[in-house]
């Protein structure tokens, strides 16, 4: 009977097992670094989502309250993007273009054009969506037409 001898690992194969460890985390990092960058971009990307859905209801909003009021659609005109200065009443122009500060972005103005004579209004909502990825450009707006 032969005694069993160790084996011994010929020198060039020294430090393969580690190499292949290194490669190993190496790959790892890389896939959980672009896992952290996805989750950024969809934390921007969600912003803005929100954004554009307060925008959306807000000038919904207007538009329930320009019905409420169909004989003065005279005084909700503005014609131009017009910011809230904070001492509107809630369900009025002013307290509308004041809530789009605080529901859709604090740079956010409104705009509404109402023509009595075929009774239908335009509204819309403009503000800064820098958060968003993509080629939106640096203003986002979102205008609805309806007859009342």
């Amino acid at each position: 009977m032969h005694p069993l001898k160790p084996m011994r690992v010929p020198a060039r194969q020294r430090g393969v097992g580690l190499i292949e460890v290194m490669i190993a985390v190496l790959v790892l990092a890389i896939g959980l670094l672009g896992i952290a960058a996805l989750q950024a971009i969809t934390l921007k990307n969600t912003g803005s989502s929100a954004s554009r859905t307060q925008a959306a209801i807000q000038i919904y909003s207007m538009m329930d309250i320009i019905r409420a009021d169909r004989a003065n659609l005279g005084t909700y005109n503005t014609n131009i993007y017009t910011a809230g200065d904070g001492s509107g009443a809630p369900g009025t122009m002013m307290g509308w273009l004041d809530s789009l500060k605080t529901t859709v972005a604090p740079d956010a103005k409104g705009r509404v054009v109402c023509q009595a004579g075929n009774m239908t209004c335009s509204v819309g909502v403009q503000w800064s969506d820098t958060r968003a990825t993509g080629d939106f450009g640096p203003l986002a707006e979102i205008q609805i037409t309806s007859q009342l």
